[in-house]
């Protein structure tokens, strides 16, 4: 079962890959008012490279937010973990692809930006309702890396 779905999570996303990158950034269906990004992480145990897509909001100075809402399973998403292990990553914003770094909010400025989120996508406090972790957020800002850059 779990391996099933696991599947059908990994061709959804594929899809909404393909379909973004076809289309500058943009995707239909459910998804086509949410601005998607297509996150690049690598893998903290495996070292592979992996491309997520994910809602975000902009905070504007180049900055984005999003959130490790794993659809309000008690489990943080895998990207979660790799973000910590490997903050320096790639993304696509629309027809753009840049450098950003990855901060996980703490507790104070969490607080200050959860209303705000939870306005832009009611879904969020839905899913913040179904678990009892606390949902972490991701504050992705503009940086000045290269391919080389090396993480810890």
């Amino acid at each position: 079962m779990a391996g099933s779905a696991a599947t059908e999570r990994d061709d959804f996303n594929r899809a909404i890959v393909n379909e973004f990158r076809a289309n500058e950034g943009r995707v239909g269906g459910p998804l086509a008012d949410t601005p998607i990004l297509l996150l690049h992480h690598i893998g903290a145990r495996s070292g592979i490279e992996r491309v997520s897509p994910l809602a975000y909001s902009a905070q504007g100075d180049g900055r984005f937010a999003i959130v490790a809402s794993n659809g309000g399973s008690p489990v943080h998403p895998d990207w979660y973990y790799n973000l910590k292990a490997c903050p320096r990553i790639r993304v696509e914003v629309s027809a753009e692809t840049f450098w950003v770094l990855a901060e996980e909010l703490d507790d104070n400025a969490r607080a200050g930006l959860w209303p705000k989120l939870i306005a832009e996508y009611p879904a969020i406090g839905e899913f913040q309702a179904r678990t009892g972790r606390q949902i972490p957020v991701f504050m992705l800002t503009r940086a000045q890396c290269s391919q080389n850059v090396r993480c810890p």
